[in-house]
C-alpha cells in the first residue's frame, strides 16, 4: 500500500525538502488583528514582524480542527494512502489531539505525538521518509518513529525577550535585566514542554560560540545523519558560524539550514536560532 506522510506547519522543512519528500503541509491558523491566516499560505514571518512592530502585541496561533483533518486524511485514505500524520507536541497545541479524533473515525491513519517543535518535527518527519525509501510499511514506520520521539535534541538561543514579554511568557523585571545585562536565554524541548536552559551574556554571536558546544557536549550521543539550524531573521554570518562551530565540534554527514516559520516567530520573535538532532546514535 502506498503511504503519505502529512504533518502540520510548524515542522520547519524547506519548500525544496517538502517537494523532494512529498510531504503534505496542514497549515496551523495564525491571528492577526482579529483575522484568521493560514500559516505558510497567506502569511509568513515577515507579515508577523510588521505587524508586531505597528501594532506592539503578538499573534495568536490556533490549532486545526478536526473537521479540516478529517478532510485531508480522507482524500489520501481513499486515493488507497496509508497516512503517517506529524504535530507539533501535544502539550503545546490542540492539533494532536484533534488530529487523532479524525484518524480514529477516519482509519488507516497513523498520527505521531512528536513531543517536539520546529525541525525537531521535521526530523522526525525525514526519518519517516528514510524509512518509506526503505520499503517498510505504515505501521512498523510508526512505531519506530515513536520509539525516538524522547531522543530528540530541540533548543533555541534567543536574541531578545521582547516576544516573550509581549506574550506574558517573562516579566518586565526579566526583560529589563536581560536587555542591561545582554542576557541570551536557551529554550529546550524537555518532556514535550519547553524550559528555559542555560542563559548567556555578551552579543548573540559570542552566546552561539558557547552555546553550540554546549549544546553538542550536553547531547553527544548525537546520530551523524542530519543537524538543523533553525532560524528566525538572523545575518548570514552568524549561521555560517554557527555552521563552522557544528563542524568543530560534531561529524554530521548533512547539516540542513532552515527559516523558522510563523509559529516559533510568533512566540520567539526574530535572532532566534537553534541547532536540533537526534541524541540516540541512530539506534531505535
Amino acid at each position: 500500500m502506498k503511504i503519505k506522510i502529512t504533518a502540520d506547519s510548524v515542522i520547519d522543512l524547506s519548500p525544496e525538502m517538502l517537494k523532494e519528500k512529498d510531504i503534505t503541509l496542514i497549515p496551523l491558523f495564525i491571528t492577526l488583528g482579529g483575522t484568521n491566516y493560514k500559516d505558510g499560505v497567506d502569511v509568513n514571518p515577515n507579515d508577523i514582524y510588521e505587524f508586531v512592530e505597528k501594532n506592539n502585541q503578538l499573534p495568536k496561533t490556533a490549532a486545526v480542527s478536526v473537521d479540516t483533518f478529517k478532510a485531508i486524511f480522507k482524500k489520501y485514505v481513499d486515493e488507497g494512502y496509508s497516512v503517517i500524520h506529524f504535530d507539533i507536541s501535544s502539550e503545546m497545541s490542540a492539533s494532536n489531539s484533534n488530529a487523532k479524533i479524525a484518524a480514529a473515525e477516519i482509519g488507516n491513519v497513523y498520527v505521531v505525538d512528536s513531543r517536539s517543535l520546529s525541525s525537531g518535527v521535521g526530523l522526525q518527519v525525514l526519518y519517516a521518509c528514510d524509512l518509506v525509501g526503505k520499503g517498510l510499511d505504515a505501521k512498523t514506520i510508526y512505531e519506530k518513529v515513536l520509539k525516538r520521539v524522547n531522543s530528540v535534541q530541540a533548543s533555541f538561543i534567543i536574541d531578545k525577550l521582547d516576544y516573550l514579554y509581549k506574550g506574558g511568557r517573562c516579566s518586565s523585571l526579566a526583560l529589563l535585566g536581560a536587555n542591561l545585562l545582554s542576557i541570551k536565554p536557551t529554550i529546550e524541548v524537555v518532556g514535550g514542554k519547553m524550559i528555559v536552559g542555560k542563559k548567556y551574556m555578551g552579543s548573540l554571536k559570542r552566546a552561539l560560540e558557547k552555546y553550540v558546544p554546549d549544546i553538542l557536549t550536553k547531547y553527544s550521543n548525537y546520530d551523524k545523519s542530519r543537524i538543523f539550524i533553525t532560524h528566525t531573521k538572523i545575518d548570514n554570518d552568524i549561521i555560517e558560524k554557527v555552521r563552522e562551530l557544528i563542524k568543530q565540534y560534531a561529524d554530521f554527514d548533512e547539516i540542513l539550514e532552515t527559516d523558522a516559520g510563523c509559529t516559533i516567530t510568533s512566540h520567539c520573535g526574530p535572532g532566534t536560532l537553534g541547532i536540533l538532532y537526534y541524541n540516540d546514535k541512530g539506534e531505535n
